[in-house]
């Protein structure tokens, strides 16, 4: 019945971590015994203090229609983040609350895009950064980066890609699926290049922020000259484990700022009040009270990269943030293992599923077909024994 669907749904892809999860849940029900390695949520539960603040909130009947762009105070809660944390000045005309980042991101799209508009996206990038752009008839135009430069586009690059049809660049940082963390220098050069080229405006994804084992964070949009042409894109999903709250915002230009308002107000209306007001307490909070998750990731960290340095054939990097590692595995593509051929990574993360009961996503939902991504977002003993199935089948 596919004919009588909208070719717009019909080209979309299915968002490939969604559908690996989906396959994990699919097999535990078998009664299959799957460690999921796929998805990007942090396995802590949200922190007792804002689930003391979602509860005043319940209590004191925050029920109605919440304002399409966010509640004032949760902005000037956004606004104070963005200054104590990111040294940028956004007043409260400038900040959208959205449902979740992913909203945010789509928001920006439909409102800046025009057809035939190209976007650049560093390879690798976020799995959904490329369908986002094409919903809204952009043209998403892959820079490709490799484990050998830590997956960090250049600006030679950068400049190299831009055409007269340029009109944004999407990035996160640090990066989901390598973990690769811009530096200050590293911005600095991209923002040389743009300032060359006035018309392009950046979004700078900094979901995984705080997440960040380097020591300071660096927004592109404080870096001299980026400011007002930057959407800074945040959310409480990664670092406060509020995933399924759905909270996202942007700092942005006032008059961007105003569109992605008049479209978000046609399409969902404002976010969740309970989990808007919950988002006040978490950003009102010193980053202190969630520094022992961080630790936890770092030391998640360092020890799946120990266990996959034993396992020949991976290539590894060492990222700086986010959850996830990002391993070049094509040196087993054109070998048999155990019957089955393995022609890419998609065939890899296949395998890994099927023989060791481990869920991964393809690295090549994320513009990289030689690497597989792995969330270390698990306890360390689901690491342990996911990594040493991972070992045994190949």
């Amino acid at each position: 019945m596919n004919n009588h669907l909208s070719e717009r749904i019909n080209n979309m892809a299915t968002s490939a971590t969604l559908a690996m999860a989906a396959k994990a849940r699919e097999l535990r029900g078998q009664g299959k015994d799957i460690i999921g390695l796929s998805l990007g949520e942090p396995d802590f539960n949200i922190p007792d203090f804002i689930k003391d603040a979602a509860k005043k909130a319940i209590d004191e009947n925050y029920s109605s229609y919440s304002p399409v762009d966010g509640y004032a105070d949760l902005k000037q809660a956004i606004s104070n983040k963005f200054k104590r944390d990111n040294n940028l000045d956004y007043g409260l005309s400038q900040i959208v609350v959205s449902t979740g980042a992913k909203q945010s991101l789509a928001n920006i799209a439909m409102v800046m895009l025009n057809k035939g508009d190209e976007v650049i996206l560093p390879a690798p990038y976020w799995v959904s950064y490329s369908d986002i752009v094409k919903l809204a008839e952009g043209v998403p135009v892959e820079v490709p980066t490799s484990i050998d430069t830590d997956f960090k586009m250049t600006p030679e690059q950068l400049e190299a890609a831009i055409t007269p049809k340029t009109k944004m660049m999407w990035f996160s940082s640090p990066c989901n699926p390598s973990g690769s963390v811009y530096n200050e220098e590293e911005l600095k050069g991209l923002a040389e290049v743009l300032k060359k080229h006035p018309n392009i405006f950046v979004v700078s994804d900094e979901i995984y922020e705080h997440i960040n084992f380097r020591g300071g964070h660096i927004s592109i949009a404080g870096i001299e000259g980026m400011y007002d042409r930057t959407i800074t894109v945040n959310g409480v999903s990664k670092a406060f484990a509020m995933t399924g709250w759905r909270i996202g915002y942007i700092g942005a230009a006032e008059w961007i700022v105003k569109a992605c308002t008049k479209f978000q107000g046609q399409i969902t209306s404002g976010a969740n009040a309970i989990a808007q007001r919950a988002t006040i307490t978490a950003l009102e909070a010193p980053v202190s009270k969630i520094q022992f998750m961080i630790d936890e990731f770092h030391k998640r960290r360092d020890l799946i990269l120990g266990l996959l340095g034993e396992i020949e054939g991976f290539k590894l990097n060492v990222p700086e943030g986010a959850f996830y590692v990002f391993p070049d595995i094509s040196s087993f593509f054109g070998k048999t293992l155990k019957g089955t051929k393995i022609n890419n990574a998609s065939d890899f993360a296949l395998y890994l599923l099927e023989n060791a009961n481990v869920a991964t996503v393809t690295g090549e939902a994320f513009g990289n077909p030689n690497c597989i991504r792995i969330s270390y977002a698990a306890s360390e003993k689901e690491l342990r024994e996911a990594i040493s199935r991972i070992k045994a089948v190949l």
